[in-house]
This record gives C-alpha cells, sequence and structure tokens, in this order.
C-alpha cells in the first residue's frame, strides 16, 4: 500500500528552522507533482510551496525568500527547508503529492505534522 508520512515538525523559537520530510512508503514509480500544505487553528489550508516533475518550484509569497521544497527523485521524498521560522507559520503542515502508482497517476496526502513557532 502506498502513503507518504511527513516528519520532521516540533517546537522552535522564532527566526529558528525546521527541516519537514515527505517519505513515500510503497512501489512508486515516480513523483509528478508534490506541494506542501498548511493549516493554522481557526483557518483553511493554504498553499506553502509546490515542485512540479520537471523540478519547477512555486512558493506562497509569505514564504518566499524563507522556505525551500526540493525533491529526491531516488527516495522518493519531499523536503521542506523553513528559516527564519515565525510565529505566524505555527501550523499544521501536510505533503500532497500526484504519485505514478502501477501506470497511474495517484493524489495522496500525509497525515500532517504540527509545526510551532514560540518563544
Amino acid at each position: 500500500q502506498v502513503q507518504f508520512m511527513e516528519s520532521g515538525g516540533g517546537l522552535v523559537q522564532p527566526g529558528g528552522s525546521l527541516r519537514l520530510s515527505c517519505a513515500s512508503a510503497g512501489n512508486i514509480e515516480s513523483i509528478n507533482f508534490a506541494a506542501w500544505v498548511r493549516q493554522a487553528p481557526g483557518k483553511q489550508r493554504e498553499m506553502v510551496a509546490s515542485i512540479s516533475g520537471p523540478g519547477i518550484v512555486y512558493y506562497a509569497d509569505f514564504v518566499k525568500g524563507r522556505f525551500t521544497i526540493s525533491r529526491d527523485n531516488t527516495e522518493n521524498t519531499v523536503y521542506l527547508q523553513m528559516n527564519t521560522l515565525e510565529p505566524e507559520d505555527t501550523a499544521v503542515y501536510y505533503c500532497n503529492v500526484n504519485a505514478m502508482v502501477s501506470g497511474s497517476v495517484r493524489n495522496y496526502w500525509g497525515q500532517g505534522t504540527q509545526v510551532t513557532v514560540s518563544s
């Protein structure tokens, strides 16, 4: 069974850094598209960053210059390096992946990882 699982969240002080990982399990041929999405308490989910198959990246304005999305094609893992974290970045972070599985593109969500930025 294919699944993606986030890790790397935690409690960090303002200005600190965290690196989130979205690791795959199961027989995945490739990742066509991946995105990090976050949801803060009482707010809707919002796109943070994405990376396409050819490696084209997108960042929401509120993370530009602070976050970096990357992908390991060998391990079928997606990362989100988060620097200069702010209290407003506190949220549950989810990865959303379009992966090629058994010849078809399928969409997967991870279970989420909590990021809390507080002094």
